[in-house]
């Protein structure tokens, strides 16, 4: 990791002043320091960040999030370091949400961004500057976006310097002729930019979304958007899309059907104008994810996980010509050597490595569902391996898993079964190495969904 070096006569000066206002003030920060600051003594420290730990509350049934989203930030120091305890359930900060919260977080982890999802406050957008432990402090000016997008929006924030995130949404309706025969299914989507730091929209556009004539004889529509991403010219919009299927003879929803190559809406950015849909021939299946982003940047291309594919889950590329690379075919089966891959949630680092959640037909039922994995993969070299330092069990469950913080190679990740205690994790995807780090506290019912 980089470290930063204090200059003695600086410092020296500091003290001076340290211990005057000292003399005249009783007041004590409690012996906190924040990340970056120096020891003291002019010897170099190391750099860190604020590593912020989601949780997310029982509402009903054990495993569905639904009691609300609690966040509690460490240092990347104490992050790495067992003898820490962390108990958000009990100490941490209430993000304001009716359902399990939408966050996002800025790129050096001081500031966290949220939309409410659902509820009276469902569509408010704010944001909090991280300050350690429960204390995170709103900052600029809430603002709802639930005029254009509704009170539970899907969105995620652009790659493009912590200013811009994106909502989508899309509705659908069934169309038949004058004798009530079905002709399609007719997807409007809505696209809203958001300026985070002014909190202000951008940029909203709606369009009608057609997939091809005989896709659409066929009953099949997109009923699904998410995880808006930018290409590397900065021009581009993707968009993830769910596929979705009814019987043309009846207009009864199909659940026993063809899936269709993998399809992103692409999009004219700023503008959000003149919206087409690519496929894959690689992929099948979804690309809209779920609660954590599904493409990334790198190297000049976007790479996306794909869902519910029959083949197993795939990582598809898209390229500078702002259409699938067929030629890259990473197959999560064949890589991982299981069978019915699915990708929950990944996250790479600048050196193409990244740390991926997924499940497979192998995984036990857990008490809320399938059991999850971590795994290392290679963009580049299309490997993937399992991460067996990172223990296992039937509720280690990653189905809502959000957040993974990257600095510099490391990857932050959250290890607790349903209900159960567990710990931070931190892989250095250039070695593999992994870290064991601070102990998190659960409470009956609950799980972690990520760092931020």
């Amino acid at each position: 990791m980089k470290r930063k070096f204090l200059n003695i006569k600086f410092l020296a000066s500091v003290f001076m002043i340290v211990a005057l206002c000292a003399s005249c003030s009783s007041d004590d920060n409690g012996g906190t320091t924040p990340p970056g600051d120096g020891d003291g003594d002019g010897e170099p420290v190391e750099e860190t960040r604020w590593i912020t730990v989601a949780a997310a509350r029982m509402g009903e049934n054990p495993g569905d999030g639904n009691g609300g989203t609690l966040i509690y930030a460490i240092d990347s120091e104490d992050a790495k370091d067992p003898t820490i305890s962390v108990e958000p359930f009990d100490n941490g900060f209430i993000v304001p949400s009716n359902r399990t919260a939408r966050l996002q977080s800025s790129e050096d982890g001081n500031t966290i961004f949220n939309i409410s999802y659902a509820g009276d406050t469902g569509g408010n957008y704010t944001k909090y500057t991280v300050e350690g432990g429960q204390d995170f402090a709103q900052t600029g000016t809430e603002i709802s976006i639930a005029p254009y997008v509704g009170s539970a929006p899907r969105w995620i924030k652009l790659f493009d310097g912590d200013q811009t995130g994106s909502a989508v949404y899309v509705s659908t309706e069934h169309q038949f002729d004058e004798e009530g025969n079905y002709l399609r299914t007719e997807a409007t989507m809505g696209v809203l930019t958001l300026d985070l730091a002014n909190s202000q929209i951008n940029e909203f556009q709606e369009h009608s979304i057609a997939l091809s004539a005989e896709e659409e004889a066929n009953g099949y529509y997109i009923s699904r958007i998410d995880m808006p991403v930018l290409n590397d010219a900065g021009d581009k919009l993707y968009i993830g899309a769910r596929l979705s299927k009814v019987d043309p003879e009846t207009a009864e929803r199909d659940s026993d059907y063809e899936i269709l190559g993998s399809k992103t809406i692409v999009l004219d950015y700023p503008s959000l104008l003149n919206p087409s849909v690519i496929t894959s021939t690689v992929g099948h299946g979804n690309t809209n994810g779920y609660r954590s982003i599904n493409a990334f940047l790198y190297n000049g291309s976007v790479y996306q996980a794909n869902q519910g594919d029959p083949e197993g889950s795939h990582i598809l590329k898209i390229d500078a010509d702002n259409q699938y690379d067929d030629s890259y075919d990473f197959n999560l089966d064949e890589a991982l050597g299981v069978e019915d891959a699915y990708i929950l949630a990944w996250r790479p680092a600048s050196n193409g490595k990244a740390v991926l959640a997924y499940r497979h037909a192998g995984s036990a039922e857990g008490v809320a569902g399938a059991q999850g994995f971590f795994a290392l993969i290679d963009l580049e070299a299309q490997t993937a391996e399992r991460i067996d330092a990172i223990p296992y069990d039937p509720d280690f469950y990653l189905f809502q898993y959000q957040g993974f913080v990257v600095d510099g190679t490391e990857i932050y990740v959250t290890q607790a079964p349903v209900g159960e205690n567990g710990n931070i994790y931190v892989i250095d995807t250039e070695t593999g190495e992994v870290i064991q780090g601070a102990e998190l506290v659960n409470v009956e019912g609950s799980h972690f969904i990520g760092t931020f």
